[in-house]
């Protein structure tokens, strides 16, 4: 069967086409994406504007075009934290309806980090215990951990790359004030949950997801994408120290030039590594690995669990 996932997210809405049946691993046969930035789009009471919607709804048409073309026989929508979180949240999605016909799933912070922990768990298989995984969007951060394929818990916090960006530094570079203070404001928040998590103990295993880890790491040293997803790929924090610092001083366009990282997520970095730095470093995580699948893979598997179901 060929599914279609449609992810509108912070930073991207992203239309991956999979081949997949109960039981087996899907099979990428297309992905397609557009660099909407929707967590910096929004107007100063929090809705999205005009232009943000329009630009929204051209962009579903043409993903539903893209998945036609590739014989979708069943598109799972839903959105994250920038449409979830917005004021005109509601009215936004029944623009959205009438346009397209697309009926988009508002996720919750919490479904988020569940359905990547599913994610992670099938990757990584049973044998890596106690898992704690980190992800970071363009809205928010998402936290899980557990010992099967649903975590013991799961917390959404609005700490995603995008929206401190666009909130808290608009600077290129940022001033040295702003880092500080963001940085600050970061660990504040992170701490308040740590305990949440370490009543559980030590985890066997740590992993990331997100394009921002994946950038990072790819900074770090870790192999580039064309290696394929089998290769592993880790980050280390003292690593991640390091360039935390130098991205905070480069302009946007210096760091689009850098290894790995896209034009549209180079102005997010600086940010991504402040929160990844301070997940880790609170967590007592010196190093990690990357795992190549996330939310998408997720909503995919929970289809395929349902489908197996009936």
């Amino acid at each position: 069967m060929r599914l279609g996932v449609l992810d509108v997210g912070s930073n991207t809405v992203h239309l991956l086409v999979v081949d997949a049946h109960p039981g087996a691993r899907p099979m990428p046969a297309r992905s397609h994406k557009v660099e909407l930035r929707l967590a910096e789009l929004l107007d100063a009471d929090g809705s999205i504007g005009t232009d943000g919607v329009e630009r929204l709804i051209r962009t579903v048409r043409a993903a539903l075009d893209v998945a036609e073309d590739h014989g979708v026989a069943e598109l799972l929508p839903f959105a994250t934290s920038a449409v979830r979180e917005a004021g005109n949240a509601d009215r936004v999605l029944a623009r959205v309806t009438e346009e397209t016909g697309v009926e988009l799933r508002v996720l919750s912070g919490e479904d988020e980090a569940r359905l990547t922990f599913l994610a992670a768990r099938r990757w990584l298989g049973w044998s890596s215990g106690r898992l704690l995984l980190f992800d970071i969007g363009g809205g928010s951060l998402e936290i899980a951990f557990g010992m099967d394929e649903a975590p013991e818990v799961a917390v959404s916090l609005p700490l995603g790359a995008g929206r401190l960006t666009a909130a808290r530094l608009p600077g290129d570079p940022p001033r040295e004030a702003d880092i500080r203070a963001l940085r600050r404001d970061v660990r504040n928040r992170i701490a308040e949950v740590v305990g949440e998590f370490t009543r559980y103990g030590r985890p066997d295993r740590v992993v990331a997801t997100s394009k921002t880890f994946k950038q990072l790491a790819r900074l770090a040293g870790a192999a580039p994408s064309i290696e394929g997803q089998y290769t592993p790929r880790r980050l280390e924090l003292d690593e991640l120290r390091v360039w935390g610092k130098k991205l905070s001083l480069m302009r946007t366009a210096e760091r689009a030039e850098l290894p790995g990282v896209s034009a549209g997520r180079a102005r997010q970095l600086p940010a991504g590594a402040l929160v990844a730095e301070a997940t880790m470093d609170l967590f007592g995580v010196r190093s990690l690995e990357v795992c190549p699948w996330a939310l998408r893979e997720g909503v995919i598997l929970r289809r395929l669990d349902r489908m197996r179901g009936d």
